[in-house]
């Protein structure tokens, strides 16, 4: 599959895994999980079908690592990101002392005054490395690196969870444990 039907199609999960799975009518369970065959199907009646190997390959290249298959293979979810309401079941850990975020420029002066905020999603997005957050915060405009002092974030009480693709998610970020340009 060329990279730019490999980029749409995983695009596509993320929106129907993450955020509106009812745009192709299936259902996710409490943990975010549906049957691989029940979302071939669903893909296939909404015209946007591929095979299981495709979908294999979707999961495999995705340079985010943002799906998982069950152990059996049976079932997909996405691994972070919901709009929706599931819970993933990750468990509460003990982050880095540095963890970062990539914010377009304009939400800056925001940050400063509020920290970073979930928004739509379950979790704010932290991760360890710059070049991950870099290319997170240029979606939307010039990127700015964040520095979260996480591990300190953690000693006062806030609570720290981390994906199987390392990414640290938590409720929210106060500006006193950001550092800014």
């Amino acid at each position: 599959m060329n990279e730019q039907k490999l980029v749409k199609r995983s695009r596509y999960l993320s929106f129907v895994l993450r955020h509106q799975p009812q745009a192709i009518g299936i259902k996710l369970d409490v943990s975010g999980w549906v049957g691989v065959d029940d979302l071939l199907e669903a893909l296939e009646e909404h015209n946007r079908g591929m095979t299981l190997e495709e979908l294999e390959e979707v999961v495999r290249l995705d340079d985010k690592q943002r799906y998982a298959f069950s152990e059996d293979g049976q079932s997909i979810r996405a691994t972070q990101g919901h709009s929706v309401d599931v819970d993933l079941g990750y468990e509460s850990a003990v982050p880095p002392k540095i963890l970062y975020h990539g914010t377009p420029d304009k939400f800056v002066e925001s940050i400063k005054q509020e920290g970073l905020k979930k928004m739509n999603r379950h979790h704010v997005h932290l991760h360890i490395d710059v070049e991950t957050s870099m290319d997170v915060g240029q979606r939307r405009g010039k990127p700015v690196l964040l520095k979260i002092r996480a591990l300190e974030m953690h000693e006062a009480g806030y609570e720290f969870f981390v994906t199987p693709n390392d990414v640290w998610l938590t409720d929210h970020v106060p500006p006193e444990y950001i550092d800014t340009p």
